[in-house]
C-alpha cells in the first residue's frame, strides 16, 4: 500500500537497506512519538502550528538506533529485566528474539565519533518539503550547538493517516513507545553513553556499520529463561 507521502510498506523486506521515503516515514513516526510539548509559545510564524519538539540531533539519532536495531533493543530489555525482575520485559525481549525481527527489521547505522550516526538530511528534506516538520539550528553563526525538530500539526495528521492506510507501519509506533520507555527521559549524551556500554558498538571501526549482536542476545535470553525455570 502506498502511503500519503509516497512510500510503500517494508513489512516483508529482507534487505537491510531503506529508501529515502521509508526513512522519512520512520523518522516522522519517531518524531511524532518522541516530541515533547512546547514549553511556551514561540514567536516564529513557521512554528505557529507546532505541536511538539525533539531537542537535539544526538537524541534523535540515538533513539533511531534502537528503533533500527531490534537486537540491541532486546539486549537492553534483558538488562532492564535483570535489574527489575519484571517478567514483562523478558517476555518483550522474547517476542523480538524468537522471531526474525532482528534480521528483517535491522537497518545498521554507522559508528562515528559520537556513536551511532546516519545522515538524516535527505529523509528530513522529504518531511520539511511536505510541511510536516521544521528544523531549527541553535547556536551562533558558524557554530551550530544543536538541531531541534518541531513537529507541525500537519505532520501529526499525516502520521495518523500513514498508520490508518498502511497498518504495517504500526510496528514503528509500537517500537517507538518501547524505545521511549527505555530512554526514560534521558538526553542524547546519556543515551550515547549507555549505548557505548555495548562492546560491539564501542568497538566498531569509525565509519563502519555497527554489527549485529543477535546471536549473543539470543544466548543470553536462553540462559535467563533456564535460570527462571530452575528457580
Amino acid at each position: 500500500m502506498r502511503n500519503v507521502i509516497g512510500v510503500q510498506s517494508d513489512e516483508r523486506s529482507d534487505s537491510p537497506v531503506t529508501s529515502r521515503e521509508q526513512d522519512a516515514v520512520r523518522l516522522l513516526l519517531l518524531i511524532d512519538g518522541a516530541a515533547e510539548p512546547l514549553p511556551h509559545p514561540i514567536p516564529d510564524p513557521e512554528l505557529a502550528d507546532a505541536v511538539g519538539v525533539v531537542t537535539g540531533q544526538t537524541r534523535l539519532q540515538k533513539l533511531d538506533f534502537w528503533l533500527r536495531s531490534p537486537d540491541f533493543l532486546a539486549d537492553e530489555l534483558l538488562t532492564e529485566y535483570e535489574r527489575t525482575e519484571e517478567a514483562a520485559l523478558l517476555e518483550l525481549a522474547g517476542r523480538i528474539l524468537d522471531s526474525e525481527e532482528p534480521e528483517v527489521r535491522r537497518y545498521p547505522m554507522l559508528r562515528h565519533h559520537f556513536g551511532a550516526y546516519e545522515p538524516l538530511d535527505d529523509a528530513l528534506a522529504v518531511l520539511r518539503s511536505a510541511g510536516l516538520i521544521v528544523r531549527r539550528r541553535r547556536g551562533r553563526v558558524g557554530h551550530t550547538r544543536r538541531h531541534d525538530y518541531y513537529l507541525l500539526e500537519r505532520g501529526r495528521r499525516v502520521a495518523r493517516t500513514i498508520i490508518a492506510r498502511a497498518p504495517a507501519f504500526r510496528y514503528y509506533v509500537d517500537r517507538v513507545r518501547l524505545v521511549l520507555d527505555l530512554a526514560d527521559g534521558r538526553g542524547g549524551r546519556q543515551l550515547r553513553d549507555r549505548q557505548y556500554l555495548q562492546a560491539e558498538y564501542a568497538g566498531a571501526r569509525r565509519g563502519s556499520p555497527i554489527g549485529t549482536i543477535a546471536e549473543r542476545v539470543r544466548d543470553r535470553l536462553a540462559r535467563l529463561r533456564a535460570d527462571l525455570r530452575a528457580a
